[in-house]
């Protein structure tokens, strides 16, 4: 009877830790949260403003670059803008890259954690 409770035991072990494993991997594949910016309306304070996602590409791994009209004279230089603090419709402190953003990891990736900006 000992002896099963120890298979019991150390079958719960491995099935822990292999959920472990499991969420810690599929943390490091996932999307980098990303908003759609102006890159033309940085402010100092407030950061770029947040413009509709249709105004960027819709691919992950490319940018919206080039410009997008957006009403009858205005035009957006929109693109996704990763990692960003979000607050009152603008977004500040992230990365316009990709790679970059994947790379500044999380619980069980591989990166620095540093900012970027």
């Amino acid at each position: 009877m000992a002896e099963t409770r120890r298979r019991l035991r150390s079958s719960t072990v491995v099935l822990g830790g292999m959920g472990v494993l499991a969420a810690a991997l599929s943390a490091c594949g996932s999307d980098p949260d990303r908003r759609c910016v102006d890159r033309d309306s940085y402010d100092y304070i407030n950061g770029y403003k947040i413009v509709a996602d249709k105004n960027c590409s819709s691919g992950s791994s490319t940018s919206g670059k080039g410009r997008k009209k957006t009403g009858k004279t205005q035009s957006t230089d929109a693109d996704w803008y990763y990692d960003a603090d979000v607050s009152g419709g603008y977004a500040d402190h992230g990365t316009f890259s990709r790679s970059e953003a994947v790379d500044r990891g999380g619980f069980g990736c591989s990166g620095s954690g540093s900012g970027g900006g």
